[in-house]
């Protein structure tokens, strides 16, 4: 998979991972997060999704995402009749408005100068977006652009992955502690089977799917 895979599929508005709705879980689980109201939230590969608009909102948080296509950043702020301020810098363009800030580029080429100081993360779907063999650089690249471990909330799906190819890619929770398990303590907050009211899954072929949070807070020491 690469740019060209998911810059199409924001062409042909093949966008079957975005809700309209805010993310349950999010609404659930992140007023037990350790965040200060107005701390800044970092949202990874956050297409134009509404939970960043609930977090500055309802949680009173600054919010920064990043995204790779330029079109969702601009849908995002023109669904929420906002005219973002734009500016480029280095290898990104800044979409910001209304206390939300979308960084547009890759995520790979993002650097902790540009992303500067985070407070959480919420991460909804970013691991599910990438085949097995990127996920490894994408926990590498988390650690480098976070170095003070903030807590981070992370919605994954797991499925058999041989009844459906990705994305959204299963991930198991045994993969997740691979991944961040040197830095942060896993806690699994919720396992929910919903199969059955996943159609377009179930037309994929998927018989079983379940929906799993965690809370990762840095390991001491």
């Amino acid at each position: 998979m690469d740019r060209e895979f998911w810059l199409e599929r924001w062409k042909s508005n093949q966008l079957g991972w975005h809700l309209e709705q805010v993310n349950p879980h999010l609404q659930a689980f992140w007023p037990s997060m350790p965040v200060p109201v107005g701390g800044r939230v970092f949202v990874p590969l956050c297409g134009k999704t509404v939970d960043m608009d609930w977090l500055a909102r309802e949680g009173g948080h600054a919010v920064v995402g990043v995204e790779l296509s330029e079109m969702a950043c601009r849908d995002f702020f023109a669904e929420h009749g906002q005219t973002p301020e734009v500016a480029d810098e280095g290898a990104f363009r800044r979409f910001s408005a209304s206390g939300v800030t979308i960084l547009c580029g890759d995520f790979f080429d993002l650097d902790a100068e540009t992303l500067g100081p985070v407070d959480a993360v919420f991460d909804r779907a970013s691991l599910i977006a990438l085949p097995p063999e990127m996920r490894p650089a994408y926990a590498r690249k988390m650690r480098e652009l976070l170095p003070d471990r903030p807590p981070m909330l992370c919605w994954t799906l797991e499925y058999p992955q041989e009844q459906m190819d990705g994305p959204p890619f299963s991930v198991r929770q045994a993969e997740v502690e691979e991944l961040f398990g040197d830095a942060y303590e896993l806690e699994p907050l919720r396992d929910w089977d919903v199969i059955d009211e996943s159609e377009r899954f179930r037309e994929r072929g998927l018989k079983e799917l379940h929906e799993r949070v965690y809370r990762l807070l840095a390991r001491e020491g």
